[in-house]
């Protein structure tokens, strides 16, 4: 039986774990903290495949976010960390809307189903949104959008991982790597050791430092983001994930609402680590931007505002793979993990077993040269902001 060991309990580390063990393979999982403790725990977390490009990455994201059913079915319980709500987006500066409407045009060419309504539909599809919010002639709308319960997508398929035979450690920083003949062999921790015929490098915002310790480079930033969510607020009616000029919110588990502000983010530095933000204002600006869109949150409290660091490859895109100099060592790290676990645990599963590679992989080696024409329109707003080198 082979041995793995993966590094990071995230979403891209459990569905690595899980797919492993089914296969066969004999698993061991470190983490620094514990499950979806990192990232995982501080993202907004939605269906992002509409504001994929080129046209094989948006496939690539379509393809994952159809596999996230297919996870459901593996246990009979359906996959009760996906919630499927339609995703209402509008713009006001011109700008704005030339954007969306040209999303649009292009994603009904690649045969993704969305539409154009008028503001006053907002009454039946968030019928909690303020009218006064939306200043647009016209809405762009996802039917078939969906946000994840990410924490509980990562504890389910460890679990699942565990009850194969996986051995869950959390806790433990990774303070090493094993190399023999020129090949990584395994992972030292706070004294303790694991050999190992892969490692992966599911480290999330911590994976450039792992490829650092064996002696290589990922082409990798680190960009600060808050997650705000709100107290249970029955009255708020959230049934869709609204896009707005200055904030985006979604359900969240419980009655609640979460946030993400891009202009908010903007103002981030970029020092710190992944965890509760320090910046009172901050917090402040991203709850009374929802309070504009939603009013129920206007007698609302916040329940906190999280601080995570995304880990963004440099052209936006997946890096999968060994890189040169670093056999036995295979990375797994890219933003949108929560819509990518699934696809990218299933393929890196077979590829390791296997020792074939996969062709939908190809275009996403740590190795490439950078991708152009990549337009992910949240990547290139992050793109704006301070980024941290990949080292902590």
């Amino acid at each position: 039986m082979s041995r793995a060991v993966v590094i990071g309990a995230g979403v891209l580390g459990a569905s690595v774990a899980h797919h492993l063990a089914r296969s066969g393979v004999a698993v061991t999982v470190i983490d620094a903290a514990g499950p979806a403790s990192g990232t995982s725990s501080a993202t907004f977390a939605i269906d992002v495949t509409h504001l994929k490009t080129p046209y094989t990455y948006y496939e690539l994201n379509r393809r994952s976010a159809a596999a996230h059913l297919t996870l459901g079915e593996e246990d009979g319980a359906g996959a009760v960390w996906r919630h499927a709500v339609p995703l209402v987006q509008w713009g006001h500066t011109a700008r704005e809307r030339r954007v969306i409407e040209e999303r649009a045009r292009r994603l009904r060419e690649w045969g993704h189903p969305c539409r154009t309504t008028g503001p006053k539909a907002l009454a039946e599809l968030a019928p909690g949104v303020d009218p006064a919010s939306c200043r647009a002639d016209e809405l762009v709308v996802h039917d078939h959008a969906a946000w994840y319960d990410a924490p509980l997508f990562a504890r389910t398929l460890l679990d699942r991982a565990a009850r194969r035979g996986a051995a869950v450690h959390y806790g433990l920083r990774v303070t090493g790597l094993l190399r023999r003949g020129g090949r990584v062999v395994g992972v030292e921790s706070e004294g303790r050791r694991w050999e190992a015929d892969h490692v992966v490098n599911c480290a999330g915002p911590d994976a450039g430092r792992i490829a650092e310790l064996a002696g290589t480079a990922l082409p990798l930033t680190r960009i600060p983001g808050l997650v705000g969510e709100s107290v249970p607020v029955p009255e708020a009616r959230l049934g869709a994930i609204l896009a707005t000029p200055g904030v985006d919110l979604r359900p969240a588990p419980g009655d609640r609402v979460c946030s993400i502000s891009w202009p908010v983010d903007a103002r981030l530095t970029a020092d710190g680590a992944p965890g509760d933000t320090q910046d009172p204002g901050l917090e402040a600006e991203l709850h009374r931007l929802g309070q504009e869109v939603l009013p129920a949150l206007r007698g609302a409290a916040a329940t906190g505002v999280r601080r995570g660091v995304r880990p963004v490859p440099s052209d936006g895109l997946p890096l999968v793979g060994e890189v040169p100099g670093a056999a036995g060592l295979y990375h797994v790290v890219t933003h949108s993990g929560v819509t990518l676990a699934p696809l990218l645990g299933e393929l890196t599963a077979r590829e390791l077993t296997t020792g074939t590679p996969a062709a939908e992989l190809t275009a996403y080696r740590p190795a490439r040269e950078p991708a152009t024409g990549v337009r992910d329109e949240s990547l290139q707003v992050m793109r704006s902001q301070p980024t941290a080198s990949a080292r902590p």
